[in-house]
């Protein structure tokens, strides 16, 4: 179980990798786009577009790598009294009856948006860019299915807890 857990992390943590590295094209289009419109004159076309698909797909890649982290938001008015076994329990039931239902049913539905925008070559429709859409969608799928192995991970350290072993990694 230890070494699916240490995968496990490793495939977020190198997602998250990715995301942290998304910023530098991400600057380097908006900067581009400043100095096209205000030093040349000339805005392009493509820099809107290019700015809210890589943002969103750095948030979307990184949601994983979040969860490893323990890093996501959470109301912890009686989380941080509580023991480790207690915490344990309230995120099984977190991971189980909320994450991973979820992470899974939008990575079908986002699998599903992605095959018919590649069948149709839908596009964005945002702007005079127009790129095909299936790309972007594709990432929201992975970046579920990314969510979803790492709330399989977050699992399998909360088994590891209520059974009284080691999680390593565990940020508690």
């Amino acid at each position: 179980m230890i070494p699916l857990l240490r995968f496990l992390d490793r495939v977020s943590g190198s997602a998250g990798a990715v995301a942290a590295w998304l910023v530098i094209p991400l600057i380097a289009a908006s900067c581009y786009e400043v100095f096209s419109r205000y030093v040349l004159g000339e805005p392009t076309l493509w820099a809107f577009e290019v700015g809210y698909l890589v943002m969103g797909t750095h948030f979307l890649i990184g949601l994983a790598y979040t969860l490893r982290e323990n890093e996501h938001v959470r109301v912890d008015l009686f989380y941080a009294r509580a023991s480790r076994k207690a915490q344990a329990l309230i995120d099984t039931f977190t991971y189980v009856v909320l994450l991973l239902p979820l992470a899974v049913w939008l990575s079908i539905g986002f699998w599903e948006k992605v095959v018919k925008a590649y069948a149709s070559q839908e596009r964005s429709g945002m702007s005079a860019f127009n790129p095909v859409i299936w790309p972007f969608r594709l990432v929201m799928c992975t970046a579920f299915v990314l969510l979803a192995l790492q709330g399989l991970a977050q699992l399998i350290r909360c088994y590891l807890v209520l059974t009284g072993r080691s999680a390593p990694g565990a940020r508690r």
